[in-house]
């Protein structure tokens, strides 16, 4: 994987660049649409390609090794194969998940023991099992096992947390670097910078992971509950810190105004399930603000979802049918609101680098938060 930064702003620390991968080139910043079971929700790959325009799309390793399992993706060889996305994959390496199965986990030095949430059997995930695991899912872009703390959190536990996420960083970096990639293709692994809400924590965790030398990094632990002011706060200490030539991935982030807020404090990459998972209870993201297409005031707005869109969707489509598919829980309506949050955060992200580029990103973004931000 290689990486290049195209411009600068002046104004902040927002960059635009262009990652090379053997599955393609991708744009930053850009906005990674969420696959967990190896499907994005409700959206077609060719939707996903040609409609959203998606240059990267994830996976989440937790998820693909409980179902369908390595065996079989390992015969189709590997998820490009099997889900018949032929552009980049990144996976996330099950860490927040097993996190969030708080009751049926234990953590320790070795790894972390949980039952799965299909029928309750016991796995064992270390960091040598998650990049084996990562090397059969054949993502290009894989992720360190690390563990992601609660919000609010402890400063010892976050303390201890952090080491540990160091410590296991150090073994997912042997196991990669002696084992080869399995389906013809190369894999980068960025590491993650943890640290909770803590600054000392962050800027430690962010100057061990750079001392890595690896060809990515990534930020966690964030948009776990914290407010937002204090997610910017902790971004911009590890901006300071990660190098400038290399990729700068936030995940787990966010809404529309959280990523601009973001690249502008010189993050490239980001991923979240809101666009989706909130299509499918009604809520839509625009230029102009959020419509709750459940709400009455739609139902006789025969108006396009987005009048100067150029997806199908957004002009075919009223916001009053869209309701009404809304409330008689038809499929349909799902897949148009999903078609069209994920279009508009990667139409929303790519405007971002266009601004960049041409020396007015700064001046846009401050316009567009307050706009995004507003309840229509």
């Amino acid at each position: 994987m290689k990486f290049k930064l195209e411009a600068s702003d002046k104004s902040s620390k927002a960059r635009a660049g262009e990652i090379s991968t053997d599955h393609g080139i991708i744009k930053t910043p850009i906005f990674m649409p969420v696959g967990t079971a190896g499907s994005v929700k409700a959206v077609h790959q060719h939707e996903l390609s040609e409609d959203i325009k998606a240059q990267i799309i994830l996976g989440n390793t937790y998820h693909l090794y409980l179902r369908p399992g390595l065996e079989t993706l390992r015969l189709a060889g590997g998820l490009h194969k099997f889900n018949g996305w032929d552009k980049p994959l990144l996976t996330d390496s099950g860490g927040y998940q097993v996190y969030s199965l708080s009751g049926v986990r234990k953590i320790k030095e070795e790894g972390v023991t949980f039952r799965s949430h299909i029928d309750g059997s016991k796995h064992l995930f270390t960091p040598e099992s998650v990049m084996d695991t990562q090397r059969v899912i054949g993502a290009d872009i894989i992720m360190a096992f690390d563990e992601c703390t609660p919000y609010p959190c402890e400063y010892g536990y976050a303390r201890r947390s952090m080491e540990m996420t160091h410590r296991w960083l150090k073994r997912c970096c042997e196991r990669f670097d002696t084992t080869l990639p399995l389906y013809g293709f190369d894999q980068t692994l960025f590491p993650i910078v943890q640290g909770s809400v803590y600054k000392d924590l962050r800027k430690q965790s962010a100057e061990v992971i750079a001392s890595f030398e690896r060809e990515g990094n990534a930020i966690g632990g964030l948009s776990v509950g914290e407010p937002a002011e204090e997610m910017y706060e902790m971004t911009d200490i590890v901006t300071d810190i990660l190098p400038k030539d290399k990729p700068r991935y936030l995940m787990g982030v966010g809404t529309p105004v959280n990523i601009l807020e973001n690249i502008a404090l010189g993050i490239d990459m980001f991923d979240c399930v809101m666009p989706t998972r909130n299509a499918r209870n009604g809520m839509l993201f625009t230029k102009n603000g959020i419509i709750n297409i459940r709400n009455e005031r739609w139902k006789n707005d025969f108006s396009p979802l987005e009048e100067d869109s150029d997806l199908f969707a957004d002009r075919n489509y009223s916001k009053a049918y869209l309701r009404h598919l809304a409330h008689s829980k038809e499929i349909l309506g799902a897949q148009i609101a999903t078609l069209h949050n994920l279009h508009f955060y990667l139409w929303l992200v790519n405007e971002a680098r266009e601004k960049i580029i041409t020396g007015d990103f700064y001046d846009w973004k401050n316009k567009m938060v307050v706009q995004l931000a507003q309840r229509l």
